[in-house]
């Protein structure tokens, strides 16, 4: 039985007999999580499916059911749910909550519990975490990251590497934190060093140590963006730098961090856009799954 990622189709594109029903048995004997939905979106789960398919265990009318929202699931008239994307990029789909209602937000968020082990959401200011946990009320709020999220269990370090994320400023940290708590929310361990701005440089420079153990730095500033030029020239991992828009007129609401950071004469340096600590995060957390996936060969 081939691994899932060695299929050239999406499994979508094969079609499943239903005549073989003979081979169906009960929900007690398979190893998927019996719920009101299809199939959590877990790769290993799924390799499970495909695998009790091939010896007879599972009728393909019954993985079929577990697979019809495989692809996307229309929630009302207004998203459709990505449930693929775990198994195609690593991570799960990740809710964007500017622009949304609340109701617009709970509904996605109930459609993807029960397909994913944690369901996240972005950019969600404390007014509207309240109402999101009148209807959610397991829902987790971290209020300086603006993330909510449901998990089946608190972050915890699920995967190899370390995270380490250094902010310039204290008016840095909504976009620092929310970094790291999305990486730790994608199983990663995350290390934290806040307010070593090149305004006094000594607070970085007593923190080499930090930097030497990092697996893969993130740099967060705003003002003038020099950290990530600063961190690169100390480390010997990845940097991933993120301007952010705080700072006076002529930063431009993050283009001066940003161009700094674009034009860093420290090599391996890579900018993401202003303020996106999630971009940030989810790149890091790439980096790292690809180096333990080279790490196994």
């Amino acid at each position: 039985m081939l691994p899932i990622t060695d299929y050239q189709l999406p499994i979508t594109n094969y079609l499943f007999a239903i005549r073989n029903s003979q081979f169906a048995i009960p929900n007690s004997q398979f190893p998927i999580p019996n719920s009101q939905f299809p199939i959590f979106m877990e790769p290993e789960i799924l390799q499970k499916l495909l695998e009790s398919v091939a010896a007879g265990d599972v009728s393909p009318a019954v993985a079929l059911d577990k697979l019809k929202h495989f692809d996307f699931e229309q929630v009302g008239d207004f998203a459709k749910i990505d449930h693929h994307r775990k198994l195609r990029t690593g991570f799960p789909e990740v809710i964007w909550g500017p622009g949304k209602t609340p109701d617009q937000i709970v509904e996605i968020m109930e459609a993807m519990r029960g397909r994913n082990s944690a369901v996240m959401a972005t950019r969600i200011e404390p007014e509207v975490f309240e109402q999101l946990q009148q209807k959610i009320p397991d829902l987790c709020y971290y209020q300086k990251a603006r993330i909510c999220a449901i998990s089946a269990t608190s972050p915890t370090s699920q995967h190899p590497g370390k995270v380490t994320i250094i902010s310039a400023g204290t008016a840095d940290l909504p976009v620092a934190e929310e970094a790291a708590v999305t990486a730790e929310l994608c199983g990663f361990q995350v290390r934290r060093l806040w307010d070593v701005g090149v305004a006094g440089i000594h607070r970085l420079l007593s923190n080499r140590h930090v930097i030497a153990d990092a697996d893969v730095l993130i740099a967060v500033a705003g003002m003038e963006g020099a950290l990530a030029s600063v961190v690169a020239g100390l480390a010997d991992c990845p940097v991933i730098a993120v301007p952010t828009s705080v700072g006076y007129g002529a930063s431009f609401g993050g283009i001066a961090p940003l161009l700094t950071m674009l034009n860093s004469c420290a090599a391996g340096v890579g900018v993401v856009n202003i303020d996106n600590g999630f971009g940030a995060a989810i790149l890091a957390c790439q980096i790292l799954r690809t180096a333990g996936r080279v790490g196994k060969n």
